[in-house]
């Protein structure tokens, strides 16, 4: 009997959380060998790095659309639905279809499961779900987006023909290690022979080790301000204009629909991801300016009310916050800014606050469903010892922190320093922010039947 997509979710989450690791290869390849080895079906855009992934592969999704070739994706965590993880064309599979990508993986599950010391986890699940679904399509370009590191993440059971390394910074640090050193060893791990290897700009050491992989492997190095950039970018209405200097062209005046410089630079890596991955050549800059002006990329700094305006975001380490935190100073410039924060307790919450303190008038402390979440009390704490009692509250329900926070960003006059009208920032987790989207009232992507 089929089952439905609540069952298919309940299945899933059965299985090890994606914050549970085992440092293997093994029980993924087996089960892609067991299912025809479908990551072998199209050539392959593979990303990492500690920030930028997502909105960086959505740009990529859209080059490449543009250039009428069909796109499957595959990034992590969601937002709202699990459906958001594998998509077609651009859009997240249907309910329906994500049962159906389940049901094609999941006797070839079980084997695996029987065989090995460990079963397979709920990330390897997904990735073996989405390899299927595009070799099922079949796309003509798979843009994949490892969940955590690079070497052992379960996407790189795949070998990408290009390999795009953003920024490397300290995040999920038990893992991968507590220097960007550390985890620059792991992310390289995706760069393949003979791969192009588009690298935004980084901390010396942490390029020393890409170049050294590179070496190694026979790959291709491109780097962000020597081989391709931003070369102008000034704020627009709804977003930025940006000029861009790929590896083989220059493109001037393009439209991107999304806030900060930070975004600036994933379109600067994406189109030079999209060049090296067509042949090296120039792309038509109307098509190329075509494709940025569709770029989405929900809960980046997203605009999901007006008066007073709320902005999500899920920044969820302290190098995502700064970019974050500069995005809402440059463009928006809200006094005062109000934030609402619900963060997970393995994360750096110390310097995340230091990054918040110079920014925000006040900070209402909150938790999302997620049982890895630190207690609204707890982050209270914390903040409060940077930032003093007077600028911070605790609601630990998310929708009293929302509300909370949009009364005191419309009291302005509340507040010493303010000068303008206020704004609401909410951060410091992927689920925060989904959870936030929904009680928004904003509506999970389309989805394809």
């Amino acid at each position: 009997m089929r089952p439905t997509y609540a069952e298919v979710e309940h299945a899933l989450l059965g299985r090890w959380p994606e914050s549970r690791l085992e440092p293997s290869l093994e029980r993924i390849s087996a089960l892609c060998r067991l299912l025809g080895d479908p990551q072998d079906s199209a050539p392959l855009i593979h990303l990492t790095g500690t920030n930028g992934k997502t909105s960086t592969g959505r740009m990529i999704d859209a080059l490449l659309t543009a250039l009428d070739l069909r796109t499957g994706r595959f990034t992590s965590p969601h937002l709202q639905s699990m459906t958001e993880r594998i998509s077609i064309d651009g859009s997240p599979l249907s309910e329906d279809g994500f049962v159906d990508a389940f049901a094609d993986v999941a006797a070839y599950a079980q084997i695996v499961d029987d065989s090995q010391a460990h079963p397979l986890s709920f990330f390897e699940m997904t990735v073996a779900m989405a390899y299927a679904a595009f070799a099922d399509a079949p796309v003509d370009a798979a843009i994949v987006e490892v969940g955590m590191g690079g070497t052992w993440d379960a996407t790189n059971v795949a070998d990408g023909q290009v390999a795009v390394i953003g920024p490397i910074s300290v995040d999920h640090a038990q893992y991968l290690g507590d220097s960007p050193l550390a985890i620059a060893h792991e992310k390289v791990g995706i760069v393949k022979p003979g791969a192009h290897v588009v690298v935004a700009e980084q901390d010396t050491e942490v390029l020393d080790v890409i170049g050294q992989r590179v070496a190694e492997v026979g790959a291709t190095l491109l780097r962000e301000g020597v081989d391709f950039g931003v070369a102008a970018r000034i704020a627009a209405l709804g977003g930025q204009q940006v000029d861009l200097q790929g590896l083989a062209g220059h493109y001037e005046e393009i439209f991107l629909p999304l806030h900060g410089a930070h975004q600036a630079h994933n379109a600067a890596l994406a189109l030079a991801a999209v060049e090296a991955f067509t042949g090296g050549k120039e792309l038509d800059p109307d098509v190329v300016r075509a494709a940025f002006a569709t770029v989405t990329s929900p809960g980046r700094l997203e605009v999901v009310r007006r008066s007073p305006t709320v902005l999500l975001d899920a920044a969820h380490n302290p190098h995502g916050l700064r970019a974050a935190v500069a995005g809402v100073a440059e463009e928006f410039a809200f006094s005062p800014l109000v934030v609402v924060l619900g963060v997970m307790a393995d994360k750096d919450v110390e310097e995340m606050v230091e990054v918040l303190d110079p920014a925000v008038a006040h900070v209402v402390c909150t938790q999302n469903s997620s049982d890895r979440c630190m207690p609204a009390d707890e982050l209270a704490g914390i903040v409060a010892d940077r930032l003093g009692d007077d600028r911070v509250s605790v609601s630990p329900r998310l929708d009293d922190a929302l509300e909370r926070a949009i009364l005191l960003a419309e009291a302005s006059e509340g507040f010493e320093d303010a000068i303008g009208s206020g704004g609401v920032l909410v951060t410091g987790s992927v689920v925060t922010v989904g959870e936030a989207r929904t009680l928004a009232g904003t509506a999970a992507e389309g989805r394809r039947s």
